[in-house]
């Protein structure tokens, strides 16, 4: 039997603009769920994967529902991060920085609340980014988040572990903040049942409290002229209308209207103080519940680099062990931390050198590998990101073979192969194996395998 929806949540959302009672209870009742994925277009194209497509998500450019929800653990290329699984309402991100940024470039990003994942990969595709900092507060989600972004294989995406008070010492710094804020969770109610017994109107005022003590400590870091995305998944005013009102009133913000397609079922509120949100009601949008709003910062300060060390770079000696495993043409600065080698775009050194000064950095672009005596160790990241060079040494598996390697157990013997090789799926890369005279050692990190389904 259903667990009923709290009386007070649904007196509170009369009269909220696209809100009918009788459409959210029966929503609710049925429990469907909708499935959707986001493409790597770094890594593929729709053609190439086998998932069952139904139709493009309206609002993102490269997301897709899907017919059915497949099991993804059994599906290399879902390991290879040629797409991410994510809900198709936060999808709406790629809609409004398309709209909002236009055709401008060369920007910084940061996702304030970043695990697991979803929004920081939406960003790196963005053509509008030259880097993405990825932060999670809390330390248990570093894993997850760390892991995601890996598979993405960008080399422009930072992860950094900080207090949005640590982040607000880079005053100025990013041109655009996510903040996909700790809300009291009515959105997710259909895919979550359980979270409809956890909801009380304390927690939404606690909630509300907490978002603005989060975004008053980083809100600091956001450049003049600045773009903010703030978001929830709860339908609640306290936590959606009533805080871009404190922004727009008390952090020098204006809003910026979102057009939207009448026919993808979002509707847009007018806070008392004039700011637009975008709402999303299952059962209108083939999505869950989600607020979300864009603003830009009419004040604030500008950033002033402080004086910082030089990059830890590789030797010439060491960049000659490493070149012949990356792709020609990639302007890469191979930063050296002990004998692990990260590489990021030349053009973000000195940006990490600033960074490095005020945020614990967990993540650093793309983790190489390692230099060993008179060679190179390449490292998991590598094998999964778009760094690694097509001539590679490699062995292409196939479906069973490709899910026996993700199970970390024995694949081969290839006795006519000797040294690393790049095992791929469909020419995709999904890790490395090291081809030895009477076995093959495999090196899918341990703590990624997949286990029998």
């Amino acid at each position: 039997m259903p667990i009923p929806l709290p009386q007070s949540l649904l007196d509170s959302l009369v009269g909220i603009p696209g809100f009918e009672l009788d459409l959210f209870r029966s929503v609710h009742e049925r429990g469907e769920s909708v499935s959707s994925v986001r493409l790597n277009a770094a890594k593929t194209n729709a053609s190439r994967l086998s998932l069952p497509w139904d139709e493009p998500v309206s609002w993102c450019t490269n997301g897709w529902y899907l017919k059915e929800r497949p099991v993804y653990t059994l599906d290399p290329l879902f390991h290879a991060g040629c797409y991410y699984v994510q809900e198709a309402s936060s999808m709406f991100l790629d809609h409004v920085l398309r709209h909002v940024l236009g055709d401008r470039s060369g920007l910084s990003v940061i996702d304030l609340c970043a695990a697991p994942g979803g929004k920081t990969t939406l960003l790196a595709a963005l053509p509008h980014f030259r880097m993405v900092v990825a932060n999670e507060l809390i330390r248990s989600r570093l894993t997850i988040l760390s892991e995601n972004v890996a598979k993405w294989g960008l080399p422009h995406v930072l992860v950094s572990h900080n207090d949005p008070r640590e982040v607000g010492r880079l005053e100025g710094f990013f041109d655009v903040m996510v903040v996909d804020a700790p809300c009291s969770g009515s959105g997710l109610f259909r895919r979550d049942p359980e979270a409809i017994s956890e909801w009380s109107e304390r927690n939404v005022q606690l909630c509300s409290e907490r978002q603005q003590r989060i975004l008053a400590d980083a809100l600091p870091a956001l450049a003049p002229d600045g773009i903010l995305i703030y978001s929830t998944c709860s339908y609640s005013r306290q936590e959606d209308e009533m805080i871009l009102d404190w922004l727009v009133g008390h952090e020098d913000f204006e809003a910026i209207p979102i057009p939207a397609n009448g026919s993808w079922g979002i509707a847009e509120s007018i806070s008392a103080k004039g700011a637009f949100g975008y709402r999303f009601f299952p059962g209108k949008v083939q999505g869950e519940g989600l607020f979300m709003a864009c603003l830009r910062r009419k004040g604030g300060r500008t950033f002033h680099a402080a004086r910082t060390g030089k990059p830890n770079l590789v030797t010439t000696a060491e960049r000659k062990l490493i070149t012949p495993w990356l792709k020609d043409g990639d302007a890469l600065a191979m930063l050296k931390k002990d004998q692990d080698v990260f590489l990021v775009p030349e053009a973000l050194t000195a940006d990490l050198l600033q960074l490095s000064s005020s945020l614990q950095i967990r993540k650093t672009g793309i983790h190489g590998g390692a230099i060993g005596r008179d060679e190179f160790i390449p490292d998991h990241e590598l094998a999964v990101s778009i760094l690694a060079s097509t001539e590679l040494p490699g062995v292409d598996l196939d479906l069973d073979g490709s899910r026996e390697y993700l199970r970390k157990n024995k694949i081969g013997p290839f006795p006519d192969l000797k040294g690393w090789h790049l095992i791929r799926h469909e020419g995709i890369g999904l890790g490395w194996a090291k081809m030895l005279s009477n076995r093959v050692n495999n090196y899918y990190p341990a703590s990624w395998r997949i286990l029998n389904l």
